[in-house]
């Protein structure tokens, strides 16, 4: 039996300044800026099933990667971009999106444990794949978050009222001319990269925590989109630089911490709104 040591690391403040951390911070930041935007828009689709099949979906490409010696996020992405484009496509309608989705969701996972049962290689990074490895970050992933946020601001700059409209009422900003089909594959296509530079925080199995729980807890306590988007990359990042600091303190994953964290502020905002409701 394995006895674990959550006892306090007294040297905690230089783990924090070491070059594995800084670039963990650094991931944080550009993660909680995708996750906090596109959050706000995941649920006001309801598209919450979608957003967290991607990850799933993409596990056949981060193991298939490993498989022929390629990036993990390069295949990651691939097959989360392509899920998401088929999920788009066939899924005009909440309905047929949440069929899409599972039918995509269901296939991608039996692949991706095919894919891991052919590497030994693939079946030992199974773990960091479903549940993060936020410290062993690269720089060069980092330029990568970094490329992908900027284009999210690019993009969100030219579609944003559109996207919006259908979001909040598919059925009215189809009867004024916004072509829905179109919004559909641009925000899975979009997702779809958010989920890319989000596993490797928390994984394909806690992607959830990142992506839908700060813009949930964002939704409660705010009134305007806006307002929600900010507040929800606030709470995000919150999450994610709290749970490195406490990682750093006790031997506890980043992950499950990140998570915790994100959990707890959510519990707190359902808190308050009992409370206003009384």
């Amino acid at each position: 039996m394995t006895n674990i040591d959550f006892s306090f690391d007294p040297n905690w403040m230089e783990t924090l300044t070491t070059p594995f951390m800084t670039n963990a911070f650094i991931a944080g930041l550009c993660i909680a800026f995708a996750a906090g935007v596109m959050g706000y828009f995941t649920i006001a689709r309801h598209s919450t099933f979608a957003a967290h099949a991607l990850a799933h979906i993409g596990l056949p490409g981060a193991t298939g990667a490993v498989l022929l010696g390629l990036p993990v996020s390069l295949g990651l992405g691939a097959f989360a971009l392509g899920g998401a484009l088929v999920i788009g496509a066939l899924g005009k309608r909440v309905s047929e999106r949440e069929i899409a989705t599972g039918t995509v969701l269901a296939f991608a996972t039996g692949l991706g444990l095919f894919f891991a049962r052919l590497s030994s290689s693939a079946s030992s990074q199974m773990q960091s794949i479903l549940f993060g490895s936020i410290l062993t970050i690269t720089t060069g992933q980092i330029v990568g978050f970094a490329i992908f946020d900027v284009l999210l601001l690019v993009v969100l700059a030219v579609i944003y009222r559109p996207l919006l409209f259908s979001s909040l009422d598919e059925q009215v900003a189809q009867a004024k001319g916004v072509p829905i089909g179109m919004m559909n594959i641009a925000f899975m296509a979009i997702m779809a990269g958010v989920i890319t530079i989000a596993v490797p925080a928390v994984g394909t199995l806690l992607i959830f925590a990142l992506v839908i729980t700060p813009a949930a807890t964002a939704n409660i306590l705010t009134g305007t989109p806006f307002k929600s988007m900010v507040v929800s990359g606030l709470l995000c990042l919150a999450a994610i630089w709290g749970g490195l600091m406490v990682s750093a303190m006790f031997p506890a994953p980043p992950s499950f911490v990140i998570v915790t964290l994100s959990t707890l502020f959510w519990a707190l905002a359902k808190g308050i709104e009992a409370v206003r409701r009384k």
